[in-house]
């Protein structure tokens, strides 16, 4: 198609302002753009994080040369007609000729591009305002290269992340790409390092090619109706919702809500409450059905009939699960308490409790200082076991592995596993880098290596390379929720225990994942709600200390 220049009335209804505010971004835009131009290899090099270099390569159509003069100019694209029905239609990932020219002001833009029928490339130089054009050899598609990203901008440049950070950034995004677009050959080279490389396959192929093919053996393919792609089994769950992924006619977008609710009503009982599984949907929405032109960088769509596309998903999820014969992996907990320490700590004014009773076999009711406390005991004892194993970690050597164990890494975890090695290696947990998206692990703490916990390898590893700014705090909470006493199994005498074990505790007040633990009650709030306007409603317990403070 013919690159044109917009008419102003056209760009008011698409103009996004500043699309480049971080490496990112300028990695994004040259993505979409080789998609667009139909680009069956894509080669994506990034140096310090982007700042000093973003270069993608493709083999699509490339710019015709009569073009290449307007390629940089803002609002300058071959991907929109310049009429306001076609705002209303957009068939592409890129249309508002914005991604060049936003890229030439923040940096400095070298393109070179030639249709496979073309005698001769062009060449396009480009740095805010400045644009020259000339001809040059090249093979076929495209090469854009940015330079020194913000150079000129040095407010701009003290704001940008780290290097690491941003370079795990844009393997995540690569990522998500590789899993929406896994017919094609994706190449992701960091520092000249290999990061990301998929050969054409199936989405099941891109789950292996980025999250490993231990999860891509435990996915089920997914085809209905306008959607397609795949989603684990129930036995492969996440306690967040990260590797919930959704695309719309090829982009990939952050999901609405109700897309991620009506792939969780999909598996219903299958999955347990407060996890989310492994997906990939790619949605196929008529063009007038959808807008992408409701954000900046365009990963947020409007969806005309969400409730209906929500619908589908749902659907597509039960048919996909209704034909695989599933068993839901069960927990087996340790009911063991920790022992409280020896050294006497500040408890932040917790009382001695009594217990009175337990109900629905999860909550301890309990007295104290006047009042009647109800303890959510999975949380009491998951914050106990927090403490327990926070003490722990550091109070022996950690403990070497027989036989090395070797893991597949995604290459987000191999990222963060650059970063944090040495801090992991610090409270007793080795892992080696193996190359190839592999890794070993040769030492765990201690404290942890022996707990019953359903692939605690596997959890160590998922939280220590996690996205959690802390990956101690994550690990050590992560592996106190799977052992801590759930709904059913709790007794007077574990409930005794558990009371000794908060008291126990320096925080006591809540879970180390931010519930509380404990809801206090005073008399006379008992009394309110019963309507007694006698002897009983006087101030006792909390409600007599809070008068007197004042």
């Amino acid at each position: 198609m013919t690159i044109r220049v917009l008419p102003p009335h056209i760009a008011r209804l698409i103009a996004a302002g500043e699309v480049v505010s971080r490496p990112l971004d300028v990695v994004r835009e040259l993505i979409e753009n080789a998609l667009d131009a139909g680009a069956s290899r894509l080669e994506i090099e990034i140096e310090s994080g982007g700042l000093g270099l973003v270069r993608v390569r493709d083999n699509g159509a490339g710019i015709a040369a009569d073009g290449a003069a307007l390629a940089a100019v803002r609002h300058a694209t071959s991907k929109l007609e310049p009429d306001v029905d076609a705002v209303e239609r957009v068939t592409t990932l890129g249309f508002r000729g914005e991604a060049l020219w936003a890229a030439a002001q923040a940096g400095e833009l070298h393109l070179v591009s030639r249709p496979a029928a073309q005698v001769g490339a062009s060449e396009v130089q480009a740095h805010g305002e400045e644009v020259t054009v000339r001809r040059t050899s090249a093979p076929a598609g495209t090469t854009v290269t940015v330079r020194r990203l913000f150079a000129q901008l040095p407010a701009r440049l003290r704001t940008q992340a780290p290097a690491a950070a941003e370079a795990r950034e844009i393997t995540v995004l690569v990522g998500r790409y590789v899993l929406h677009h896994p017919g094609l050959h994706w190449r992701l080279t960091v520092d000249e390092e290999a990061r990301l490389t998929h050969a054409p396959s199936d989405h099941r192929g891109a789950v292996a090619s980025v999250y490993g093919p231990l999860n891509a053996n435990r996915v089920l393919r997914v085809q209905a109706d306008g959607v397609c792609g795949v989603i684990s089994g129930p036995e492969l769950t996440r306690a967040r919702r990260d590797r919930m992924h959704f695309s719309v006619n090829g982009r990939p977008i952050v999901a609405p809500p109700e897309l991620e609710k009506a792939v969780l009503e999909g598996y219903a009982e299958l999955l347990p409450a407060g996890v989310a599984p492994l997906t990939v949907l790619d949605l196929q929405i008529a063009p007038e059905d959808h807008n992408p032109n409701v954000h900046p960088a365009k990963q947020v769509v409007a969806l005309a009939d969400l409730a209906g596309v929500a619908g589908r998903v749902r659907h597509a999820v039960q048919t996909a699960l209704a034909t695989h014969p599933l068993a839901q992996a069960r927990t087996a907990p340790a009911l063991s308490l920790p022992t409280p320490p020896h050294t006497p700590r500040e408890r932040a004014n917790f009382p001695a409790l009594r217990l009175s009773g337990v109900f629905q076999g999860l909550y301890l009711l309990a007295e104290g200082e006047g009042d009647l406390w109800v303890v959510d005991a999975h949380a009491a004892h998951e914050r106990a076991l927090y403490e327990h194993f926070a003490r722990e970690l550091g109070a022996a050597p950690p403990l070497e592995l027989p036989e090395p164990e070797l893991l597949h890494l995604t290459p987000e975890q191999t990222a963060r596993l650059a970063e944090r090695g040495a801090e992991l290696r610090g409270w007793g947990l080795t892992i080696e880098d193996f190359g190839a998206g592999l890794a070993r692990l040769r030492t765990l703490p201690a404290a942890l290596a022996a707990l019953p916990v359903p692939r605690l390898h596997q959890q160590i590893i998922d939280s220590a390379l996690g996205d959690h700014p802390d990956p101690r705090r994550d690990v050590l909470a992560r592996l106190a929720c799977a052992p801590a006493l759930k709904a059913g199994m709790l007794t007077l005498e574990r409930g005794e225990a558990v009371l000794a074990a908060l008291n126990a505790c320096e925080q006591p007040w809540s879970c180390p994942h931010g519930r509380p633990t404990t809801l206090r009650m005073s008399e006379r709030e008992l009394a309110h709600a019963f309507g007694r306007r006698g002897t009983r409603d006087v101030a006792r317990g909390r409600d007599e200390t809070e008068r007197v403070g004042r």
